[in-house]
């Protein structure tokens, strides 16, 4: 054996031993790069490799690079494969994983339906393809191809999994249910076969259930941190906020830049009256993301509470700036300038408010601090119109 091919062995070796795959490749659910020593050793083998500079253009070497993280130089590699083999069913496929990877899903979808032209059974094609279709955004697509792909394989349970995603982003609670139910029933271990579950339930007004199937997420992984935030968020829906501020306290454990867990457990402790500790979090959140209009909003609505109304509508005011389509924070600027007699101002936020969320008319004309100012309004509307005229 040459010093070339027992290098090339030595990366499939690697694959093989640490699963990724010597031909097609089977990357993980969470990506295909290996981690840690299995990495380290994938990255020796193939720096030997190039340093050698032979191999560079073998199936094998591509597959070394997809493992190691290294898409784009698969990518290469797998074209080159296919520009002396056009029939290479192998590298067909995997620089269709690699174009997912890239984020180019039209190519990999390309790349996906030509491998199927060639194997029209091979099911791993129509469940990458689907995600390929996911990732455009058609997830009519995606779920006739995951179906195509149980079909071929009725327990393929990433396809199983990857069907129930689609249905709950298309709004089809009830059946994203049932593959989560099909799922757990395969592996009860999957954490986020239960969040997403759970999401689901929520959606379909199922809040306690919901709660239980975040109890359940939890228990498979501690540190999944969408399950606590889920759990928060249902948590305070039911009117317990300390629920769901130790819940979110936990997220922000697990992700210290979630802005929305601070936004969100800053909500909280305003349920609880905790204003001071409120605005702590809201801050926080806007620091984290300086355009979220929502804690700003949010800011003004706590600020309102302690009597701040100046401070409370500068925080409106900023709200409105980041996100002019935001119709609580102009509804609410012009409450406030109605306050402190801004006439003016008021109605050029309200009408904003108006215009973005017409259902605010009827509250409007209700609330004592814009009633007046509607009416205001309307009267100087009728005398800018003058005295009906008579006919002859």
């Amino acid at each position: 054996m040459n010093h070339n091919a027992h290098l090339l062995d030595e990366v499939t070796r690697l694959l093989i031993k640490y699963g990724v795959g010597a031909g097609l490749m089977t990357p993980k659910p969470g990506g295909g790069s290996l981690t840690g020593g299995a990495l380290q050793d994938l990255r020796r083998a193939l720096t030997a490799i190039e340093s050698a500079s032979t191999g560079l253009d073998t199936l094998e070497y591509g597959n070394g690079c997809f493992a190691a993280g290294r898409y784009a130089d698969a990518a290469v590699v797998y074209q080159t494969v296919l520009g002396q083999r056009p029939d290479c069913l192998e590298a067909g496929f995997n620089i269709g994983l690699a174009y997912l990877a890239l984020k180019q899903p039209q190519r990999a979808a390309a790349a996906f339906t030509a491998v199927l032209v060639q194997d029209a059974l091979l099911a791993e094609a129509y469940y990458q393809r689907g995600n390929a279709y996911d990732d455009m955004g058609d997830g009519g697509l995606a779920l006739a191809d995951y179906s195509k792909a149980l079909e071929l394989q009725p327990d393929y349970l990433r396809a199983i999994y990857n069907s129930g995603v689609v249905l709950g982003q298309l709004g089809r609670h009830n059946e994203a249910v049932e593959k989560f139910d099909h799922v757990i029933g395969i592996n009860p271990d999957i954490s986020n076969a239960y969040l997403n579950r759970g999401a689901s339930l929520d959606e379909l007004g199922f809040h306690e259930e919901a709660v239980e199937d975040y109890n359940s997420a939890i228990e498979c992984n501690p540190e999944n941190a969408a399950a606590f935030f889920n759990r928060a968020r249902t948590n305070y829906y039911l009117e317990d906020a300390e629920a769901a501020i130790a819940d979110y306290s936990r997220v922000i454990e697990l992700a210290p830049d979630d802005a929305e867990a601070y936004n969100n457990r800053g909500l909280a402790y305003d349920a609880l009256a905790d204003y001071e500790t409120a605005l702590d979090d809201y801050q926080q959140a806007v620091r984290l993301r300086p355009n979220f209009a929502e804690p700003l909003s949010n800011k003004g609505a706590a600020l309102e509470a302690i009597g701040q109304t100046e401070e409370a509508l500068a925080a409106y005011l900023s709200a409105v700036e980041n996100s002019p389509g935001f119709a609580a924070a102009q509804y609410n600027a012009a409450r406030l300038y109605a306050q402190l007699g801004d006439v003016d101002s008021c109605l050029s936020h309200l009408g904003r408010a108006i215009e973005l969320a017409p259902e605010l008319m009827a509250e409007a004309d209700e609330d004592d601090d814009l009633g007046w100012a509607l009416r205001l309004q309307r009267m100087k509307g009728d005398q800018a119109q003058g005295p009906a005229s008579r006919g002859a």
